[in-house]
């Protein structure tokens, strides 16, 4: 069992059902999946670009990409409809608690100057999103061999009613929050 899964059944629930006065351990939030996501607008110009960032995230998520593609044409940027502008992948269940282990205990502490997760970055339905500016902080990307530094946005989704229950839940995974 993924080591996040455990702690959360264990200690987690306990944790939220004591805090937040759940009745019943089904009513505390979980979480429901992680979605990873990097805009390619260089692929337009570049084929080899998209390549190499669907290998990047293969190797990051543990499982191939969605490719998406432009809805309309627009020539200010160059981009015609049906052109490939972003890769998209949904984690649930077992990988997403992987991918989150690695993501707060190995990819976090290795980004330069880092001060804290904005703790403000909630929707209102209690989902939180970040921004990873380069994907060369995992540890699966070799930096030597990466020819293109990709961002890329992280969205988890809860089952939380509110911000602070899934800000509560979050921190208890272990993700720094700034103060």
């Amino acid at each position: 069992m993924a080591r996040l899964k455990d702690l959360y059944k264990s200690k987690i629930v306990s944790a939220l059902k004591e805090k937040y006065n759940y009745t019943s351990p089904m009513a505390v939030p979980r979480m429901q999946k992680v979605v990873i996501s990097m805009g390619v607008g260089k692929a337009v110009q570049d084929k080899k670009f998209i390549e190499s960032a669907i290998a990047d995230l293969t190797l990051i998520a543990g499982q191939k990409p969605l490719v998406c593609k432009a809805k309309k044409s627009v020539s200010n940027f160059k981009v015609r409809q049906g052109d490939s502008t972003g890769l998209k992948v949904t984690l649930r269940g077992l990988r997403m608690f992987e991918f989150m282990d690695r993501l707060i205990n190995l990819a976090i502490p290795r980004v330069k100057d880092f001060r804290g997760l904005n703790p403000k970055s909630f929707d209102e339905r209690g989902n939180y999103s970040m921004g990873m500016s380069e994907q060369t902080v995992f540890p699966e990307i070799d930096a030597a061999k990466s020819e293109n530094v990709q961002g890329m946005n992280i969205t988890f989704v809860t089952t939380a009613k509110t911000n602070d229950e899934a800000r509560e839940m979050l921190k208890l995974f272990g993700m720094p929050f700034r103060e």
